[in-house]
This record gives structure tokens, C-alpha cells and sequence, in this order.
């Protein structure tokens, strides 16, 4: 027969409905109920199960996480199960948020056929690679008489204190600290064994000062009195990677099936579903060794996102390792600098060419210039400057994953907020396509007094070659192409050809219509009355005065391609 300890501090009505559910079934269950339990709570539990017989009821203690507490608890109630249950051979432990996943019928065929083996997670201190908080072989060589989680300035100050003092302890002989999850199945042998130890109280004065003893205690002494360990637990429990174990939800229900384990924790209170699934009739499905390994890969790729992200994605629980391998951003996405300068209606004509989201300067001094003048953009992202300029990071970040599977295309300049480039600069899904110079077309058309343009333009060359540094610095990993307006204009067609190619790698676009190109009849001259009045235009490249071999520059007509 098997008997169940059963933990209980919170959610007392579904701890009520598991009770009920085993000793229904003919099992008994001693209950440990939290002394920290309100009295009107604790009675109106005891009164929910007062029909049940088989249901009993430990001395109470204090079982706060990390303490002795819980060891103290798990003890009174072995004691009750042993003296009271002559017929009991294992005894499960599990808390109150545990849930039978398996008839009880399986779960006592399944224990019958083994009957000299403990079912115990104990793992020797050394060969632990799962230990989460840094502390592993300290737990047991160092004093920990706070609580971790009501004391815990206390209980760090006086963990460095005895690092600073050197001080050791060393555990009582005859024993060989192991580790392992606290639910366990142990034989009635064993744990009377571990009742009953001549040395008990030594061992519990020595491990009532250790951290966490409800998960080395059992796992210690187990060692010492099994005839037969069964290294490995019957109950499905899994922890995320800060030593939190993962609750399970109603859409877990397939998953839960599949561990083919006999007990899982922990369990959401309000997952209906799961409750009545697993306390309700069983069904009749095939069974097999309990194999949370099964399911193990899932969890592993859990941790795996929950440690490392995925490409692009930041959210409020969690911002991925900083600059990981698996990328900055969510989706590949287009820096333009300097073509709405030289181009008329690049905007519009760039979204008919590509099929993909074309803004404006996303990151304008005023505001972020979302497609179509939006107010708010996709993800609640609203266009204005100081939420973009607080974490010029986040806003695009957050822009690229919530517009995931739609190319989004932006505009850049020597007068944006540049905070972002490093960013950008170092993303792999970045395309960024620079015309340096650009900015002395919109300089050209503005028709302001000389001295004013002259000032202007030689602080945005001062801007943008502080950019142009940073697209060409050593760390890049965007593609970077980056021409000067004379370069640009040598081949203008054959250019935006190249960039549209890459905005849309899967399917081709061939240009039939190139954008329409500002008016630089006399742009030549202008740029040499700017050398002419101190100020070198270096990053227009050598754009000469009188071009094509004309006389004087004429506009020109909008071309087309003709095949």
C-alpha cells in the first residue's frame, strides 16, 4: 500500500480536492497544514475533510522555503503515517499544488513490483550542475540561521562575514551530502530507518542550519539507510533557469499526459480543466515507465529562449543577453540616408517598387515619421520624440517585432538622432544604403542667403561624417553601401536596382520606373561657390561644375527603362 504525506499552506480547496481524491481511492493521507495558516482557515480545512478517515493531521510547523521548517514538517507527518498506517510500504511525499496525473490503482501495481526501491532524486554535491543562487557546497559548510526570502540583507551580510573569516563547518560523520528534488516515494524501511537514526538529533541539529535542507536532507540520510536508490523522482517537476518551478495551465494537459508521470507540481489553482481531467474518471490510456524525459526537450528549448530570446525579441519580463549571437532585431530591415534628398516622392514611389513599408525619418529631431503620418504605429509605439529618444533601442526593436513578416523601410539623415547607428550598425539583418552628400541637394533648392547655407551645410557634413565613421567602422556586421552623390548619379538605375534586390532577395522586381530626380542644373556651380566661400563639400564627391559635357546643367525628364 502506498500512503501520502501531503504539504499544505496555500489554496487549501484544491489541496482538499487531491486529499479526497486519494483517500477515496483507499490511500491514506497525513496532511501537513502551515502554522502560518490562519486558525479559521486551518479549521474550515479540517472540517472540508472531517468525513474522510483516512485523512490525518500532523503536528504543525512553520515551513518558510529554505528552512528547517519544511524538513521539520515532512518529518511530524512521516512520524504520523508510520505509527498509524502498520499496512503502508511507500509513502509519497507532495505539496498541495501537486496533481495525480495516473489512476491510483498504477501508481500502487507500478510500487508493488518494486517494493525494496526508493524513489529519490540524491545526487552528490560535486556532480550537481543544476544548482541555481551560486551557492553549492557552502550550503553545507556555512551557517545559514536567516531566512532567504524575510531576511534576506541578514542572510546575505552574514554569508560574507564567514567567507571573510574563513569559516568552515564540517558535517557529522558517517554521512556524504547529496542533493536531489525534494518529492520523493521512500520505502517504509528506509524512512523509518531515517525516523529512527541514533544520531538523528546530531543530524537534524546539523542540517537545521544548512540552506535549503528539504532538498539534501532525505537525499543525505536515503543514502545512508537504502538498500536500493532509484536515483530519479515520480513526480514531474520542472524549474526554469532561476531555480522557479514551472506551473502548468489547462493547454499543458497533452503535455502532462505525455510524461506518463504519476504526480505533477505545480499546478495552476484555477486550471479547471486540468482538475477535472486528471481527479475525474480515468481514462483509458496506454501507460508506460514514467518518462519526464520525454518532455524534457520542450523545457530545454524553454530555457533556452527564456536565457538567450530570439532574433528581435525584448518584452517587459525579460530583455535577452545583450548583443547575443542570435540577433538584434526580429526581421531584416532598410536604412535609406540621403534619397528622399535627391529624389522627389521617393517615399511613395520606393513602396509602390518594393511592396514593403516605407516611413519617413523614424528618427526626425520633432517626431518618428511613421508610413502614412500615423500618430501610433503597430505595438502602441506613438510618434513621439521623447518616448523614441528614451530608448532609441527599444522603439525600434519593438517596431521590428511587432510588424514581423512586412519589410519596414526608413529614412536617415545628418539631422537625425543618431543614438541608434551603433545599434544598427552592429545588427546583421540591417541593409543600410547611404548617398553621402545628398544633404547639399536640399541646400541647393532652398534659396536662402549664402552665409546661411554656407554654415548650414558645413555643419551637417560635420554630422554625417561622424555617421559615415560609424557605417565603417570595424564591428559592422549590417550590409553597408555607401556612395557619394556623384558616384550615385554615375549609375543611378543600376543602383536602386541593387538595393531593391536586396530589400526583396525572394523575388525580384526589375525597375520599369525609376524616381523622380531633383533639378541640379547648377548644383555643379554650387558646390563651387561653396569651396569658393571656405567650406570643402568633400562628401558630395567630385561632382564637377559643368557635367555630362554641356554647357550648363539641364533638368532631367523623369526616365524610364525601356526592355
Amino acid at each position: 500500500m502506498v500512503g501520502f504525506i501531503l504539504l499544505c499552506h496555500t489554496h487549501l480547496d484544491r489541496a482538499a480536492q487531491v486529499a479526497r481524491h486519494w483517500a477515496e481511492g483507499g490511500a491514506p493521507v497525513v496532511i501537513h497544514l502551515d502554522a502560518r495558516v490562519a486558525e479559521a482557515e486551518a479549521g474550515a480545512f479540517r472540517e472540508a475533510l472531517a468525513d474522510l478517515p483516512k485523512v490525518r493531521f500532523a503536528p504543525r510547523h512553520r515551513g518558510e522555503w529554505g528552512t528547517f521548517g519544511l524538513v521539520s514538517a515532512t518529518l511530524a507527518a512521516a512520524e504520523v503515517m508510520l505509527r498509524d498506517e502498520p499496512g503502508v510500504g511507500h509513502v509519497f511525499l507532495a505539496s498541495g499544488s501537486c496533481l495525480p496525473l495516473r489512476p491510483l490503482a498504477e501508481l500502487r501495481a507500478y510500487l508493488a513490483e518494486r517494493q525494496d526501491t526508493d524513489f529519490i532524486e540524491s545526487v552528490a554535491v560535486g556532480d550537481t550542475p543544476w544548482i541555481v543562487g551560486g551557492l553549492a557546497m557552502e550550503r553545507f559548510t556555512l551557517r545559514f540561521p536567516f531566512a532567504w526570502r524575510r531576511q534576506r540583507a541578514l542572510f546575505d551580510a552574514y554569508v560574507r562575514l564567514q567567507r571573510r573569516l574563513g569559516m568552515r563547518r564540517h558535517w557529522p560523520e558517517g554521512i556524504v551530502p547529496h542533493l536531489g528534488s525534494q518529492w520523493w516515494c521512500l520505502t517504509r524501511a528506509t524512512l523509518g530507518a531515517i525516523l529512527n537514526e541514533p544520531r538523528r538529533a546530531a543530524f537534524d541539529r546539523y542540517f537545521s542550519r544548512v540552506w535549503i535542507p528539504d532538498e539534501s536532507y532525505f537525499q543525505t540520510l536515503a543514502r545512508r539507510h537504502s538498500t536500493r536508490i532509484d536515483s530519479r523522482t515520480l513526480t514531474l517537476s520542472k524549474f526554469d533557469l532561476h531555480g522557479r518551478p514551472h506551473s502548468f495551465y489547462d493547454d499543458h494537459l497533452q503535455l502532462l499526459r505525455r510524461s506518463d508521470c504519476f504526480v505533477a507540481r505545480k499546478i495552476w489553482p484555477r486550471a479547471e480543466r486540468l482538475y477535472q481531467t486528471f481527479l475525474g474518471p480515468p481514462a483509458a490510456l496506454p501507460r508506460s515507465e514514467p518518462q519526464p524525459a520525454k518532455i524534457d526537450r520542450l523545457f530545454a528549448k524553454a530555457a533556452e529562449r527564456q536565457a538567450y530570446g530570439r532574433p528581435g525579441l525584448v518584452m517587459q519580463s525579460r530583455f535577452p543577453a545583450r548583443d547575443g549571437d542570435i540577433g538584434r532585431t526580429a526581421a531584416p530591415y532598410s536604412l535609406l540616408h540621403g534619397f528622399d534628398d535627391l529624389f522627389e516622392g521617393f517615399d511613395a514611389w520606393l513602396t509602390k517598387a518594393a511592396g514593403a513599408r516605407v516611413h519617413g525619418h523614424l528618427f526626425a529631431p520633432d517626431q518618428a515619421d511613421f508610413a502614412g503620418s500615423e500618430p501610433v504605429f503597430n505595438g502602441a509605439l506613438p510618434s513621439s520624440a521623447a518616448f523614441r529618444d528614451y530608448n532609441p533601442r527599444a522603439f525600434l526593436t519593438n517596431l521590428l517585432w511587432a510588424t514581423r513578416g512586412d519589410r519596414q523601410i526608413f529614412q536617415f539623415g545628418p539631422d537625425d538622432q543618431d543614438r541608434i547607428l551603433p545599434f544598427i550598425a552592429g545588427d546583421a539583418q540591417a541593409q543600410v544604403s547611404v548617398i553621402s552628400g545628398a544633404w547639399a541637394v536640399r541646400l541647393f533648392h532652398l534659396g536662402a542667403e549664402f552665409a546661411d547655407v554656407r554654415a548650414e551645410a558645413a555643419r551637417l557634413q560635420r554630422a554625417e561624417a561622424a555617421q559615415l565613421a560609424i557605417w565603417r567602422g570595424p564591428d559592422v556586421k549590417a550590409r553597408v553601401r555607401i556612395w557619394t552623390v556623384a558616384g550615385f548619379l554615375d549609375h543611378p538605375v543600376e543602383n536602386l536596382q541593387a538595393i531593391l534586390d536586396e530589400i526583396v532577395p525572394r523575388a525580384p522586381r526589375r525597375l520599369t520606373e525609376a524616381p523622380r530626380l531633383r533639378s541640379l542644373a547648377g548644383f555643379g556651380q554650387f558646390l563651387q561657390e561653396l569651396k569658393n566661400q571656405g567650406m570643402q563639400p568633400v562628401l558630395t564627391g567630385d561632382f564637377p561644375v559643368v557635367r555630362d559635357g554641356g554647357g550648363s546643367e539641364r533638368p532631367r525628364a523623369r526616365p524610364y527603362l525601356v526592355r
